[in-house]
């Protein structure tokens, strides 16, 4: 059994899909799998009940889950100590709704890495980047912003958004036929309003104006049963486990994209800082994969031209 078994346990239990787990593991989906296996015949127990629709946790997986992730966060812990990291002054790194599941083990020998635990949106987490309460953040951000900010970007990870819709129905929908949520406090939803507001324009979607914060949660799935329509779920909702009422479909022509950068401010030349970004985006593409022709907004820094056809 290695450590890195467990942490890819740990993934999936939170994903409960293998293709977004191995997109955050920045490891192929077919290996991730296979590496659940050889876990699973180490502890002698089946964790994850599996077919091509659905994953889900066994009651063993689901009770030895807590124990697991202990596991793993003392081992980072206990990674960062060793090396002596504990005592230099920590890069600080705040984050909106993903962040590296393997942060620790990419940033423990470079850096002394504290993820920040004030989880606000993505323009509000580049603002505190550039005023310097923040070191480093994972957000969504526009060229525009960066420009005028004095940030610098590298594309860390992306999502496929998809749409929430009433029954059993899981094919693929047009984007014309999505529905978006704008919600009216612009303080919270000013980045996930102007990117649904560009989906919109640029695919035919129709928006739906809310003043109830219901662009995830309960209240979410409450708007998906009154419009009747699927609905453009946002990143934050991603992993939200879904009522039985309602279904996750794939959305095409185009199919949305959601990027995470991580961002710094151009005029922070600390090593350490440097060596953070060097260690968390080694690998990382910096455009869509081989085979993802996806929609991303016009001022995305990592865009590329929506296929409508």
């Amino acid at each position: 059994m290695e450590l890195r078994h467990l942490r890819y346990f740990v993934t999936v239990a939170e994903e409960l899909n293998f293709g977004r787990a191995a997109e955050r593991l920045h490891i192929a989906g077919p290996s991730l799998s296979q590496q659940i296996k050889v876990l699973e015949r180490d502890l002698k127990v089946r964790l994850l009940d599996r077919d091509r629709r659905a994953v889900s946790l066994t009651p063993a997986g689901a009770a030895l889950l807590p124990h697991i992730r202990a596991l793993v966060d003392q081992a980072d812990e206990m990674r960062r100590e060793a090396t002596g990291m504990t005592s230099t002054a920590p890069i600080r790194l705040g984050y909106v709704a993903w962040y590296p599941i393997d942060w620790a083990e990419r940033t423990a020998t470079v850096a002394n890495l504290q993820v920040d635990n004030w989880v606000m949106p993505s323009h509000i987490q580049a603002a505190r980047v550039a005023e310097g309460s923040l070191d480093l953040a994972i957000c969504w951000v526009q060229t525009t912003g960066l420009e005028s900010s004095g940030l610098g970007a590298h594309l860390i990870g992306m999502d496929r958004l998809y749409a929430v819709s009433v029954g059993a129905d899981e094919s693929p929908v047009r984007a014309r036929d999505v529905m978006v949520l704008l919600d009216a406090d612009g303080e919270s939803w000013q980045s996930w309003n102007r990117y649904g507001e560009l989906f919109a324009e640029e695919s035919g979607a129709a928006t739906l104006d809310i003043a109830d914060g219901g662009i995830t949660g309960p209240t979410f799935f409450e708007h998906v049963r009154r419009t009747r329509r699927p609905v453009l779920n946002s990143p934050m909702g991603q992993t939200a486990q879904l009522p039985r009422d309602l279904v996750r479909r794939p959305i095409i022509k185009p199919a949305p994209m959601w990027t995470w950068s991580l961002v710094w401010r151009l005029d922070d030349d600390r090593t350490a800082v440097h060596a953070v970004i060097d260690a968390l985006t080694r690998g990382v593409l910096t455009s869509q994969p081989d085979g993802e022709k996806g929609w991303l907004p016009p001022d995305d820094p990592f865009g590329t031209t929506p296929d409508l056809s």
